[in-house]
């Protein structure tokens, strides 16, 4: 798949996402699959995402996570535009956030922490953790230079597995696929 094929792909699955019938019905599948999914990880600190153009939204599922324990930390992503990556910063429900560059909100004067593992959205997915984002590179670039690596998995529905997704050269490659219908693989499981 080529770049501009990549780039009409993307264009039709955000379409093809805000169409899905009964979206709120597979939102509501795919929060029971991360809670359960999350039930046998170790991990205290998990980066997510600000839901954007009906992207699932994983923060219920992960305020139910982190209220089980106090050392459980969710950190959203804020752009640093010179290295074309992400950090993470504390969020929780009513925490003061503001617009980043790409007018997404971000989380406002909390703790910066480095993620264990992190949650990716996904436009699409193939084979073997391969993932469709949205063409910026944030996610892949955050994951190949964070050491150590967090565990990756994408978080879609299922309307955009891609069987003939080819790598791109800096394509990172996710560790678990999480949709509707359940967990889809993981490397661990």
């Amino acid at each position: 798949m080529y770049a501009n094929d990549r780039a009409a792909v993307r264009h039709k699955l955000i379409e093809q996402r805000l169409a899905l019938p009964d979206r709120l019905g597979l939102a509501a599948d795919l929060q029971e699959v991360l809670r359960v999914w999350l039930l046998r990880r170790r991990e205290t600190t998990i980066g997510a995402y600000w839901p954007i153009k009906g992207e699932f939204d994983p923060l219920p599922a992960l305020y139910r996570w982190s209220e089980d324990h106090v050392e459980r930390r969710i950190g959203l992503p804020v752009v640093d535009k010179v290295h074309g990556t992400l950090r993470f910063h504390v969020w929780y429900p009513g925490c003061p956030m503001e617009e980043d560059a790409f007018h997404i909100p971000k989380p406002k004067g909390t703790e910066e922490f480095r993620p264990q593992l992190m949650l990716v959205p996904c436009l699409g997915f193939g084979p073997c953790g391969l993932r469709l984002g949205y063409g910026g590179g944030f996610m892949d670039k955050t994951l190949s230079e964070m050491q150590p690596r967090p565990a990756a998995v994408g978080i879609g529905y299922a309307h955009g597995f891609l069987p003939l997704l080819k790598p791109s050269p800096l394509d990172v490659a996710l560790d678990a696929m999480l949709t509707e219908e359940g967990v889809v693989w993981d490397r661990e499981g």
